[in-house]
């Protein structure tokens, strides 16, 4: 394989910029053309293709964001877009991809594949750790602690006017980041996709630590709670809890922002030589990982379809912890 492509999509997460430098680095490293496409899947249509060199990605590593860009692209979605695509990649003499990205992204190239067959190997670029196949996904650990750093605040504030403090993190499908925010931040509740907790629960638990003479709280609510999200939450539990203060803070994409840090950082960094190896050994349709120290390859289908248990022991730790 002589020249390769490497491409950003979906939601941004800290450390694809990391992941970018290692791939540019290591295909440089074993004498292949690299080229970035710019803006995903909607710039490998457009033709945003430049060729990328050693010194093309210094000084990123510790940047977040992605000097990719990012964006969705429903063109892609119609197999006259994926056949553009193609005639793109074909202009340039690409051979095989390097898709930094979430399930959306696999999910892409995966059909991508199946139809061209161009070899595609993935690196696990979500904030989100939902992807089957690793133990943990770049991004992640730096919007954990973005998160928990929010939290940290609002815990002083909610001790100082004896409040109760419903803090929202992203999470659509997944509780990944809001478990370890709860156990990290000393938060009383979690409420989660994976698991089910009904607003009477919420107003027991509350309620029982009132009665204790406990008069702050914080909450922590993924966001695609089956409850609803944290503001809808917030609103049934004051109505049922009138001498509580409820507020309300959402982190929305502020967990998607920032210096990755250094275990991002090695993940990236790790993951991205581990696409071109892949590459470069033949390997297609899979998504680079770690799991249990080790590093593996998942084909696309089953990061796509399997789902990724979060320990149900968490949940309890929370329960002990927050007594």
């Amino acid at each position: 394989m002589k020249k390769i492509g490497v491409f950003t999509s979906g939601g941004d997460s800290p450390g694809m910029n990391a992941c970018i430098r290692a791939v540019v680095r290591a295909a440089v490293h074993k004498g292949i053309d690299v080229y970035g496409i710019m803006r995903g899947y909607r710039g490998m249509i457009k033709g945003e293709i430049i060729r990328l060199e050693s010194n093309s990605v210094s000084n990123i590593i510790q940047k977040g964001g992605t000097i990719l860009r990012s964006a969705r692209s429903k063109e892609f979605m119609t197999k006259e877009g994926r056949r553009e695509a193609y005639e793109q990649l074909q202009k340039f003499g690409i051979e095989g991809l390097v898709a930094i990205g979430g399930d959306g992204t696999f999910t892409g190239a995966n059909i991508f594949f199946e139809e061209y067959g161009i070899p595609t190997v993935g690196a696990p670029g979500t904030i989100d750790n939902d992807l089957y196949g690793t133990d943990y996904t770049i991004g992640y650990d730096t919007a954990v602690n973005t998160a928990l750093d929010a939290i940290d605040k609002i815990r002083d504030t909610a001790d100082s006017h004896d409040r109760v403090f419903f803090v929202e993190v992203m999470g659509r499908d997944s509780g990944y980041i809001a478990m370890p925010c709860a156990i990290g931040g000393g938060a009383e509740i979690v409420m989660i996709p994976e698991t089910e907790t009904s607003i009477q629960s919420v107003v027991d638990t509350l309620r029982l630590g009132w009665d204790r003479s406990k008069t702050s709280f914080i909450v922590i609510v993924a966001e695609g709670d089956e409850e609803g999200n944290a503001t809808e939450i917030a609103a049934q539990v004051q109505k049922a809890l009138p001498y509580m203060d409820a507020r309300v803070t959402i982190l929305g994409h502020v967990q998607r922002g920032g210096a990755p840090t250094a275990a991002d950082r090695m993940l990236a960094s790790q993951l991205g030589i581990a696409c071109v190896d892949g590459l470069q050994e033949g390997r297609k349709g899979v998504m680079a990982g770690i799991m249990n120290s080790e590093l593996v390859y998942t084909p696309f289908i089953e990061t796509i379809t399997k789902q990724k248990i979060i320990n149900p022991y968490y949940a309890e730790m929370v329960n002990i912890l927050s007594v």
